[in-house]
């Protein structure tokens, strides 16, 4: 595998960093070199938060992502801040529910995911942002039900074991698109 960087962009709520946090456990499962550099602070209640997460065989040098091969974007304020940095032959990841315009970019790969409304639908509300990690995942073709469930034990605290099975069901809802 060749090292991905990746940036997940969207609103503060919606799951940005557990989304980066759970392909960077998946990474190191999958014994990879992983690198998660969240941002939050006074956006984490509703303004941009992003996180950037690297992934590859070889040892990571900066956590800092400028140019990332992959776009998450979840909301517009992300897409209009980060589109133009992506490397020429990436792949942006839109939430079209809440992103209503197209990608300006012709050198990318977009595919567009109507997460919110997909997650709202399939009775999983505060889940759209693995529902667009499943679909990372395939877009990736690196979806190793093993390494899944293992991350997810990872990231879903004991307090929260409930949610497994909803998060399982969000990324094959976002794998199967």
């Amino acid at each position: 595998m060749a090292t991905k960087q990746i940036l997940f962009s969207g609103f503060g709520g919606q799951g940005i960093l557990f989304a980066g946090k759970f392909l960077a456990y998946k990474g190191l499962i999958d014994d990879k070199q992983v690198s998660w550099l969240p941002s939050y602070g006074p956006e984490m209640r509703g303004g941009t938060a992003s996180c950037s997460v690297i992934i590859g065989d070889e040892p990571v040098g900066s956590p800092i992502v400028s140019n990332p091969d992959i776009l998450i974007a979840m909301n517009l304020p992300s897409l209009d801040k980060f589109e133009s940095t992506v490397q020429k032959g990436g792949i942006i990841i839109a939430d079209s529910t809440l992103i209503e315009r197209k990608v300006a970019r012709d050198d990318v790969t977009v595919y567009y995911v109507p997460a919110t409304k997909m997650a709202g639908e399939n009775g999983i509300p505060t889940l759209a942002n693995m529902i667009i990690v499943g679909k990372l995942l395939k877009a990736m073709d690196d979806f190793n039900e093993d390494s899944v469930n293992a991350a997810l034990g990872k990231v879903i605290s004991a307090r929260h074991a409930s949610m497994l099975d909803f998060n399982l069901k969000a990324l094959k809802l976002g794998y199967d698109l």
